[in-house]
């Protein structure tokens, strides 16, 4: 039997770390109770959600009262966007975004033109895929409701200036919702240092199971819910609490403050990096995205004359993923490069590899191996 491919596609998902699985299992099986409720299996219930708030507010250096679980980052993003900009909209009906958001963010901003009148600016990024702060803040108007921007792109994970467009939206009143679905977990995230109002996350990017996330709110932000119900979750969100999944988001913003803490960044970043040095002389494949501003774990680059997706098929030893679509045959680029100004044809050669906490020196080797070898086939 041959050995599973090497997983590189830590950005799509993560797999559940086992002891997430363990702190989440005694409340799929006898800890079942209702937080609501005001017996014993309530209680229990209760105490292990609000120490779940606190571990995921520990990663954000928030307060545990600012946290709202939710059920994926798309709902956060959502609930941040509409709900700001719904509590807001007699102030302005003005958005800005820039145009490398996730989907989760600009669909949310294009429902809220589309159905509610908004008016939405996305501002163009450079060539290494970051916004220029004052080319976005030259976007934002007297009727600017929310700025939403990406903290790390999915794709090419480079980290935007969020701490700089931050500080100058609060000393304007603009409030500032950050996605922080990719970045968190894998570089340090203080809400505060930030400076913004709002900020998602997503379980399972950072070792948790799918099916969970969290908003942070900041404290005194209005905010319009999106799912009406009891006054749950400090009034921002209906539904009974998702207790299982919020105690396993819970220990894995744990596990990530000790990574954080650790010495696995720097060498996750290394071994990126000594990754893109061997394809770079192998195949001359190009980066994209910035060369430091970037996430540890992120590399995405072109291969000349291939396409990314015929890579991939090609070197069935990894497990990896491009950022362009395939359908029925045909190819489209990825729209976050075009954005960047690459040519059609390099978007259209781009692998996206993304290491994770368990992956070792020799898998690189390897991966940067089989990559070499199905680029030369296919070359040829």
């Amino acid at each position: 039997m041959s050995a599973p491919p090497i997983y590189l596609d830590f950005n799509a998902t993560t797999p559940v770390d086992p002891a997430v699985l363990e702190a989440m299992l005694p409340f799929l099986r006898d800890r079942f109770g209702n937080p609501s409720s005001a017996h014993a299996y309530g209680r229990a219930a209760a105490e292990a959600l609000a120490r779940a708030r606190a571990q995921v507010a520990a990663l954000l250096e928030a307060a545990p009262e600012e946290v709202v679980f939710t059920s994926c980052a798309t709902e956060s993003i959502n609930l941040a966007v509409k709900g700001i900009a719904f509590a807001r909209r007699a102030q302005g009906r003005h958005l800005v975004l820039s145009a490398v958001e996730h989907p989760a963010a600009a669909e949310a901003c294009a429902y809220l033109a589309r159905e509610h009148g908004f008016e939405v600016t996305a501002v163009p990024v450079e060539t290494d895929g970051r916004v220029d702060p004052a080319r976005l803040l030259q976007a934002v108007r007297d009727d600017t409701a929310l700025v939403t921007l990406i903290h790390a792109q999915n794709e090419t994970g480079a980290l935007q200036p969020v701490q700089e467009v931050g500080e100058a939206l609060r000393a304007r009143g603009v409030p500032f919702h950050v996605d922080a679905s990719q970045s968190a977990g894998k570089v340090p995230l203080s809400v505060r240092a930030l400076a913004c109002d709002a900020l998602s996350l997503a379980g399972h990017k950072l070792y948790a199971p799918k099916g969970v996330g969290a908003l942070w709110v900041r404290k005194g932000l209005s905010l319009h819910p999106l799912l009406h119900g009891a006054p749950y979750e400090g009034g921002r969100r209906g539904g009974t609490a998702n207790v299982p999944h919020a105690v396993a988001l819970g220990a894995a913003c744990e596990l990530s403050v000790a990574w954080l803490g650790s010495d696995g960044p720097e060498l996750q970043w290394a071994m990126r990096d000594r990754l893109q040095e061997a394809l770079e002389a192998a195949t001359g494949a190009s980066l994209n995205g910035p060369e430091d501003a970037r996430l540890p774990n992120t590399l995405n680059v072109s291969f000349p004359g291939v396409i990314g997706n015929e890579l991939l098929e090609a070197a069935p030893e990894i497990a990896a993923s491009t950022g362009s679509a395939c359908h029925a045959g045909t190819h489209e680029p990825s729209g976050v490069l075009l954005a960047m100004g690459r040519a059609p044809e390099d978007a259209l050669g781009a692998v996206r590899l993304s290491l994770g906490r368990s992956t070792t020196e020799e898998e690189m080797y390897v991966a940067a191996a089989a990559l070499e070898r199905s680029w030369k086939r296919l070359r040829r």
